[in-house]
């Protein structure tokens, strides 16, 4: 049985269609709080807030990863 990262319960996932979902130990559909609040604080970036250089950085060692 797998447990919640976000706030411990006990969960066990389940195959509903193309999707899974977690369900607790009384059959319920685990819906926690701590994961909704954690993905509110997600922030996202635009290509064109970063700076060229930092982007030209990352793609050469992306790069590099990828030749080894």
């Amino acid at each position: 049985m797998a447990k919640c990262k976000y706030c411990g319960k006990n969960v066990t996932w389940v195959k509903e269609g193309r999707k899974n979902v977690p369900v607790e130990d009384d059959g319920g559909v685990h819906n926690c709080e701590n994961f909704a609040n954690s993905r509110n604080s997600i922030r996202t970036i635009k290509p064109d807030e970063l700076d060229p250089d930092i982007i030209k950085q990352y793609e050469e060692n992306m790069e590099k990863a990828r030749k080894k």
